[in-house]
């Protein structure tokens, strides 16, 4: 079997901020005037930034960088990038080089591109969806379908081993303090593990396609996620689910995501659950698991040494 995926990458626009302790806002298009937010799929919203955007397509295109759509999302100044579906290692080496790509060209028009997945309070958080299938080498086929079209058991067992392993393999999804900032209740984001067809508040959706698209979008990654790490922790959780033959819960016909959140809530306690699990770590292998569990726990340590703002305004005179 060989896996197939194709990456969706949201970032924002931001005013150029060399002060770290200033809040970050949204940059001021061509209009002259301030970019808002709820702007979704708005072709105007994109027009704002047209001279940015021929920029990206153009560099792109000279690094043979191919780009599917590029549209506005929710948030103010947010836009995603999608990518043509291939193999997981030349995508993860496409979203890596377009990341540095957009931060370049938005360097040239004296903004900041970042792909921080929580990077403005009150605006939505940032994703890397990565939507997955899995073909039969020798024929080509779709494994996630019959020939009669139907689901087939290996569709749901990878179904089934990512709503067993993602909360486990969530560190390499939501890689640093601020990812868990987008993980909240009420969002377009997922708070648990449930799946559902075309149902954008899961976490695991099956978009509408013919069977031979047939295919999985894990909603979870966020756009600061490492692409390598991120597609390898996805598809290892959904091979464990075929090896294990797991089988996923009845998948969800109403908006999930206002849940509780089933996930884990911080850096320590992602890393925590990573290493507990025995079939994770034995896919990802022992000297990387253990490896990454302790760079990020030196991160989190770093992350503990700064007093934030709002520590700063609710505890400096009231405690």
């Amino acid at each position: 079997m060989k896996p197939i995926v194709a990456p969706e990458i949201e970032f924002y626009l931001v005013h150029k901020n060399p002060d770290p302790d200033y809040p970050l806002t949204p940059p001021v298009g061509r209009s002259g005037r301030p970019i808002g937010g709820g702007q979704g799929y708005s072709i105007a919203g994109v027009n704002e930034f047209d001279e940015l955007i021929d920029d990206i397509y153009h560099f792109s295109e000279t690094q043979g960088l191919e780009i599917d759509t590029l549209i506005h999302e929710e948030g103010a100044g947010q836009l995603e990038i999608n990518l043509r579906h291939g193999d997981p290692v030349e995508l993860a080496d496409q979203v890596f080089l377009f990341k540095r790509t957009i931060r370049e060209a938005a360097l040239k028009h004296d903004i900041y591109a970042t792909f921080m997945a929580k990077p403005i309070q009150n605006q939505p958080g940032s994703a890397m969806h990565i939507h997955q299938s899995v073909v039969n080498l020798k024929t080509g086929g779709n494994v996630f379908a019959e020939e009669s079209g139907e689901e087939t058991e290996t569709f749901l067992h990878f179904i089934g081993g990512l709503q067993r392993h993602i909360p486990n393999a969530l560190i390499m999804l939501a890689p640093y303090v601020n990812s868990y900032r987008r993980l909240t209740q009420g969002t377009s984001v997922p708070v648990n593990t449930r799946w559902g067809y075309d149902n954008r508040t899961t976490a695991f959706r099956v978009p509408r396609s013919d069977p031979a698209a047939r295919r999985v979008e894990n909603r979870i990654p966020s756009s600061d996620a490492n692409p390598y790490l991120a597609l390898a922790a996805s598809l290892a959780c959904g091979l464990i689910g075929i090896l294990e033959k797991v089988k996923p819960d009845a998948p969800a016909g109403t908006a999930v995501n206002k849940d509780e959140i089933e996930l884990p809530r911080g850096l320590l306690e992602a890393v925590s659950l990573f290493e507990d699990d025995a079939s994770l770590v034995s896919i990802l292998g022992e000297p990387f698991a253990t490896t990454y569990a302790a760079i990020k726990r030196a991160e989190f340590e770093t992350f503990m040494q700064v007093i934030s703002p709002w520590e700063r305004e609710y505890l400096l005179l009231n405690v």
